[in-house]
């Protein structure tokens, strides 16, 4: 892994010195939210709930509004980690290096470079080693996940629907997708690895560290669409280690139980018996997100 703790300058004025926070210890710091749910809310009584139903993080976003999607309000990232103990994530839109710099200066504990909200940059992203929180980066594939790792996320997030109808299927294509070319890798000899590195522009140090690891060189967790203890349960049995969830959960008559069932269904993915216990009298809660005949229909075109 990349440690060489360069100092990137923006109009002649260092960010931040990265040998006070070498990448290795922002992966080995990433390393505490492995086995976890991390749920999105926007507002503390929703980040009492994730805290008291054991989430090992919360993301905060505000409320879906029209127009150009930025990072959160500062002050109510203030009062929710004032309301909360565990760790809290933040979103900066792609390539928008000084959003990132406020939310570190609030202190969340992780970023998230996220392609949810605007672009703000559309052909570079955050030089991530220039900062010591660690870094949260989507990904669609293989290639993608190891190109965000070096410019230096922590975490790299496989990302699926991002419109909160519950439909995992985009994320479980993807999540299909970086895992077996993963076993593709496993399977090359040390020449092929240069070309597949070549054919899908991964940094080829990275991809062979893969190839040894025999998984991400980071923590790699799951986003989108996951609504359910199965669809949780789902994610981490495809080999995932840890799941975001959408702040849509809390749309429901019981939040409680539901986000519970959730997070229970992450730390119990193997064992059915608790996956069955947990999944019962969701059905009600989950009206609200169910597909529409329309999106159905268009899915079943290809469309969707």
């Amino acid at each position: 892994m990349a440690e060489d703790g360069a100092v990137t300058v923006y109009n002649n004025t260092a960010i931040t010195d990265a040998k006070k926070n070498p990448f290795s210890i922002k992966v080995g710091i990433a390393q505490m939210l492995r086995g976890g749910a991390i749920l999105e809310v926007s507002s503390s009584e929703q980040a009492k709930i994730a805290e008291e139903v054991g989430a090992c993080s919360i993301l905060v976003s505000e409320r879906t509004r029209g127009g150009i999607q930025r990072m959160p309000d500062p002050a109510l990232i203030k009062e929710i980690k004032q309301s909360v103990s565990i760790p809290v994530i933040a979103r900066a839109r792609v390539g928008h290096f000084v959003e990132a710099q406020i939310l570190e200066r609030i202190g969340v504990e992780y970023i998230d470079e996220s392609e949810v909200l605007a672009i703000a940059d559309e052909d570079n992203f955050i030089n991530k080693h220039n900062f010591r929180s660690p870094f949260v980066c989507g990904c669609k594939n293989l290639g993608e996940a190891l190109r965000r790792v070096r410019e230096g996320a922590a975490i790299i997030r496989t990302q699926g629907d991002l419109s909160g109808s519950g439909n995992i299927a985009e994320t479980v294509k993807n999540v299909r997708s970086v895992m077996g070319e993963i076993r593709v890798l496993n399977n090359m000899d040390e020449d092929e690895v240069f070309a597949f590195s070549k054919k899908i522009a991964a940094p080829y140090d990275l991809l062979a560290q893969t190839k040894q690891m025999g998984r991400l060189p980071v923590v790699h967790f799951a986003a989108g669409g996951i609504v359910t203890p199965a669809d949780a349960a789902l994610m981490m049995q495809l080999g995932c280690d840890g799941v975001f969830v959408g702040s849509e959960v809390f749309n429901c008559s019981d939040p409680y139980n539901r986000v519970r069932g959730i997070v229970q269904a992450v730390r119990h993915y193997n064992d059915p018996h608790v996956l069955v216990e947990i999944s019962c009298g969701l059905e009600d809660a989950m009206a609200g997100l169910n597909l529409s005949e329309e999106r159905i229909e268009k899915f079943e075109q290809g469309e969707a």
